[in-house]
């Protein structure tokens, strides 16, 4: 039953972590879309039903049922249509009456009085700050975020202090990875090192990190090494011979090498059979920037790839594929991830923290990426097409041309529908994966 209340707690948190980031990224454009005149009539957050809300002058605030975005209400979105009958204005043909339709609601919130009060009337640039606010804002929550990880609890780093000791020599590209009858005993083990020990010296060198350590002894088979460990507050010297075995191989900074096929690259070397105690390292703040940036780049690949990452999925769901654990997930997923978390039994609470606080960073910079996709009905399609008037008005000045005026966005609803109809499609898919096929990311 407590396991199950934990599920419900890490599920319930994430919620709210996801409302208050749609929040803020409204907020993001609600704020400075007061600040240049444009009426607003109504901020969101979640669709559907309307849950509760209440007024504060010309702006109804409230929450809807379905807690999937949020949105904003500006008058005059869309320019009117261009005046004359029958031209490429007129509502004949589906793809033209959505246009029109488009173009007819935006009109319906503009009361008179208020027609330089509208959205599409405000300069170039305003349009593309208020639309770039929201994913501004989850840029900033994702730093701020990034930021607390990284100073305030730091990167997880190997120490000099061992965390496991194997009781038996095995190959590491073995299939088998657990002790038999006729296995010597591993080096580590026969020396008498335990977990808990801190190594303060090999062989009369000082040690001051793991991959110091794990170089000597690798350059070091069939040799034997005095080694100098502190347990109990006390040090104490110990016979270590390492044993020539098939190995992984590291980087500089002791991180596991892979090959271009994914695997873990090995190589033949002197074998101990100890492992390295995590423990997190504050970092400093120059650090937050460049996590960030590479969190970015990761979802930027992750959305170049979307289709052939949506095939996986679809296989994965409806085969015996396996999720790709770097893969895109739906809010069910990332609810049940950070269920799973917080019922974890042995995993202290203060890494369960930092989990959950990588968790909304991570999606905080999903957000900031997926939002400025140059496509309506996300925000970076109205700042492209901003842009774009933009472009073309500079163009006609500079060459003394006659204004071409607004660029009509609603010309791009036939696209607009087409692509919640995708959007919503992979939702759907997403969600199902994440039910019959979750990612197991803990364990």
């Amino acid at each position: 039953m407590e396991s199950v209340l934990l599920f419900v707690l890490g599920v319930v948190i994430i919620l709210v972590g996801v409302a208050l980031s749609i929040a803020l990224h409204e907020i993001g454009h609600l704020v400075p879309a007061k600040l240049f005149g444009v009426k607003v009539t109504q901020y969101m957050i979640g669709f559907g039903k309307t849950l509760f809300s209440f007024r504060r002058g010309e702006t109804e605030y409230g929450v809807k049922a379905i807690p999937l975005g949020g949105y904003i209400s500006m008058i005059g979105m869309f320019p009117p249509g261009k005046e004359g009958g029958s031209g490429r204005n007129a509502t004949t043909g589906f793809m033209q009456s959505m246009a029109q339709d488009a173009r007819s609601a935006s009109a319906e919130t503009v009361l008179v009085g208020e027609e330089n009060r509208t959205f599409y009337k405000l300069p170039v640039w305003k349009r593309i700050v208020i639309m770039f606010g929201g994913p501004f804002m989850n840029l900033l929550i994702g730093v701020v975020l990034f930021g607390v990880l990284l100073m305030g609890f730091g990167t997880a780093q190997q120490s000099t202090t061992v965390a496991t000791v194997s009781q038996c020599v095995i190959a590491s590209n073995s299939a088998r990875q657990t002790c038999a009858a006729d296995d010597p005993t591993a080096p580590a083990a026969a020396a008498g090192i335990k977990p808990g020990d801190t190594i303060v010296s090999i062989d009369g060198t000082p040690i001051t990190s793991w991959a110091q350590s794990t170089k000597i002894i690798r350059e070091s088979a069939d040799r034997t090494l005095s080694v100098v460990v502190l347990r109990d507050g006390a040090q104490k010297t110990l016979t270590l011979t390492p044993k020539t075995n098939t190995v992984a191989k590291t980087d500089a900074s002791g991180a596991v090498v892979k090959d271009a096929d994914g695997k873990v690259a090995t190589l033949t070397a002197g074998f101990a059979g100890i492992g390295s105690l995590q423990k997190l390292v504050p970092q400093p703040i120059t650090s937050v920037l460049p996590a960030v940036g590479a969190q970015t780049g990761a979802v930027v690949g992750v959305i170049i790839h979307l289709p052939q990452r949506m095939v996986d999925v679809w296989n994965a769901a409806f085969g015996s594929g396996e999720r790709d654990p770097n893969g895109p997930v739906s809010l069910v997923g990332i609810g049940r991830a950070a269920g799973e978390l917080t019922a974890l039994d042995g995993v202290p609470v203060i890494d369960k923290v930092y989990s959950m606080i990588g968790i909304l960073a991570s999606l905080n910079i999903a957000l900031f990426v997926f939002n400025l996709i140059p496509l309506l009905p996300l925000d970076g399609g109205h700042i492209a097409g901003a842009a774009w008037e933009g472009i073309r008005r500079t163009f006609a000045k500079l060459f003394k041309r006659r204004d071409p005026g607004p660029v009509d966005m609603a010309k791009l609803m036939p696209l607009t529908f087409a692509v919640v109809i995708v959007l919503g499609g992979m939702s759907v898919l997403l969600m199902y994966a994440d039910i019959v096929k979750p990612i197991n990311l803990f364990g």
